[in-house]
């Protein structure tokens, strides 16, 4: 089993910064990928960026590509998400999610290969 927890969402302006953080702990030797998707009020859940946990190759949603990046730190069983120039529109519930056997990448930013899941973070962007 792996257990994931967010931190770091909040409230920021149009324009600022925030970096979100997964902690996992548990059978972490058995996660292949990780992703972060959120969901808006009224809206289906979406991908926002994943990170192969071995080699840390990644994959971003055109929505996002150049603003937000996504790493890993091995030794601290953690990943972020660094956000950069938000808009009001990125607000959401944020959750980072373990996809734990191998699966393509062109796979990554469908939710049902993840296994685990986080609780959420709120990230809000005011105008």
């Amino acid at each position: 089993q792996v257990q994931l927890v967010e931190s770091g969402g909040g409230l920021v302006q149009a324009g600022g910064s925030l970096r979100l953080s997964c902690a996992a702990s548990g059978r972490t030797f058995s996660r292949y990928a990780m992703g972060w998707f959120r969901q808006a009020p009224g809206k289906e859940r979406e991908f926002v960026a994943a990170i192969s946990w071995s080699l840390g190759n990644t994959y971003y949603a055109d929505s996002v590509k150049g603003r937000f990046t996504t790493s890993r730190d091995n030794a601290k069983d953690t990943v972020y998400l660094q956000m950069n120039s938000l808009k009001p529109e990125d607000t959401a519930v944020y959750y980072c999610a373990a996809a734990t056997r191998i699966i393509p990448r062109s796979t990554w930013p469908s939710s049902y290969e993840y296994q685990h899941w986080g609780q959420g973070t709120q990230v809000t962007v005011s105008s």
